[in-house]
């Protein structure tokens, strides 16, 4: 009897539990936030609010406004100073950093021990349980699992003798998991958690490749660089010929369509299964639960009561899970046991069944790029291109920027299309310039960037005066308020305005 033999039973139970409660949302999800509104009665947050009175959902809709981060920034930062019960009760000693908002470079989301219990650590574990419920033949605890993970590199100037730890979602995760799964993954703790990815990338390399691993973990534009340093260490075209026993990647954080066919030119798509997953800094939310991609269950117990705005109809009220519509595409609102109160996570998502409740990514709420996990935004790119063309002289008239994806001989990167008033006398420093002013506004950018291990320099396609007004004429969209998307995560815009340039 092998080990994957031993443990199955143990995870197929949370299985037949999501199976249960799939076809009664309502009663799941009530009693989720009932326990969270129960546990926030007693902190800063819960008494403004008068939590001791909000008994049904109805009311706590009522009477708790929606919160971005921009309006509990300065309760966060409270939290980091080591103030207690603000949002949460106790004190939170660790912290997810994440792509800032209009205020702030950065933004810190708290990790409570409910959190990592109830949400991140369950939602991973409800992943291998529905991944062993759909293949019996799985072998995955007779190996490692390789995971991916990030670093607590932060630009906070926290207290010599602060115990609070802020750094990627990753970081805490395998800084808190339990020791018993450390026996199970690779590479160490020690090397897992390193900052500087040129350094780490070798030793990962290294050490993984020394081992028998049965599955992997991370976000596909990351492992892709990773697993072609392997290949490059030991000489091998195929990840198999290496890991003869690896049968499964689970993904998540951007998009995996681009990166399939890079994969398969590399691990044998015969042998290999892809599981995606939806874990947020704010939460684990959804996971893949059918054999085919493309909708995700979405965890109705798992530390998480959510509220569906319909992206169409801004001024209508937000729905809980239980009256929402398949077919749609609502903006995501969440509460949370991380101290999160309504608040909008910035992503939509597509209704693909209601019973059981599935949903897919349909993107963010804003214009964006996210094809590396870079969270790069508008108001990123407007600071970094005033910043570039402060240094140079240069002033614009308008611009586009999409991914360029990664190819068997190049890294993934930023192109931008810019139509200047004034050019730059070297365009090759202006693209410089920018790409460090955009890595000062953006940190998730600034670290795909580190060493142009994983992102290369953004590339500059000048445009010719007239192009962004002769694209909209052909559109039908010239005059008034109409205007180019200043960012897109796919080429789709790019491509057809390519053609104009």
């Amino acid at each position: 009897m092998n080990l994957t033999s031993l443990l199955r039973p143990y995870f197929l139970r949370r299985v037949a539990a999501a199976r249960s409660y799939a076809s009664d949302p309502e009663r799941i999800q009530r009693a989720e936030l009932s326990r969270m509104i129960e546990a926030g009665a007693d902190t800063l947050w819960g008494r403004k609010h008068r939590y001791s009175l909000l008994n049904r959902y109805e009311y706590y809709r009522e009477a708790v406004e929606l919160s971005p981060y921009e309006s509990i920034r300065p309760l966060v930062m409270r939290m980091i100073g080591g103030e207690r019960d603000v949002l949460w009760p106790g004190l939170t000693r660790r912290f997810a950093q994440s792509s800032g908002t209009s205020d702030g470079k950065s933004k810190y989301i708290p990790i409570t021990r409910e959190g990592l219990q109830r949400s991140h650590f369950r939602g991973a574990s409800d992943v291998v349980s529905h991944y062993l419920s759909l293949y019996p033949d799985s072998q995955i605890f007779d190996g490692k699992s390789f995971i991916l993970g990030g670093s607590f590199a932060n630009e906070l100037e926290l207290p010599v003798k602060s115990r609070v730890r802020v750094g990627d979602l990753s970081a805490n995760l395998i800084d808190t998991v339990n020791p018993l799964v450390r026996l199970l993954r690779v590479p160490s703790k020690k090397i897992a958690l390193m900052s500087d990815w040129r350094e780490k990338l070798p030793m990962l390399a290294e050490a993984a490749s020394r081992c028998n691993v049965t599955n992997i973990s991370g976000v596909p534009s990351w492992f892709l660089g990773v697993l072609r340093e392997i290949l490059r260490l030991r000489g091998a075209s195929h990840i198999h010929d290496i890991w003869p026993r690896l049968e499964v990647f689970f993904h998540g954080g951007i998009a995996f369509s681009p990166y399939r066919g890079l994969y398969d030119e590399i691990i044998d798509p015969t042998r290999m299964r892809y599981m995606e997953t939806y874990n947020a800094s704010e939460g684990f939310f959804a996971l893949q639960d059918t054999t085919e991609p493309g909708a995700m269950l979405l965890l109705l117990d798992a530390g998480t009561f959510y509220e569906f705005a319909d992206i169409n109809r801004p001024d209508a009220m937000p729905l809980p899970a239980w009256e929402v519509e398949k077919g749609k595409t609502y903006s995501l609102i969440i509460t949370s046991c991380n101290g999160l109160w309504r608040y909008p996570i910035g992503d939509t998502v597509k209704i693909e069944s209601v019973s059981p409740l599935r949903v897919s990514i349909a993107g963010r709420t804003k214009h964006f790029i996210n094809a590396f996990g870079e969270e790069v935004m508008v108001h990123n790119t407007d600071a970094a291109l005033a910043a570039a063309c402060r240094n140079t002289g240069a002033s614009v008239l308008n611009y586009t920027a999409a991914p360029v994806y990664a190819t068997d001989k190049h890294h993934g990167r930023h192109e931008w299309l810019i139509e200047f008033d004034h050019e730059p006398a070297d365009l090759e420093h202006f693209a410089s310039i920018l790409d460090a002013a955009l890595c000062r506004e953006n940190s998730d950018y600034q670290a795909k960037r580190a060493g142009s291990i994983f992102l290369d320099r953004l590339t500059i396609v000048k445009a010719r005066k007239g192009t962004f007004d002769r694209w909209l004429a052909s559109t039908g969209k010239l005059g008034g308020q109409r205007k180019v998307p200043r960012l897109s995560n796919d080429r789709t815009i790019m491509e057809s305005m390519l053609k104009f340039k």
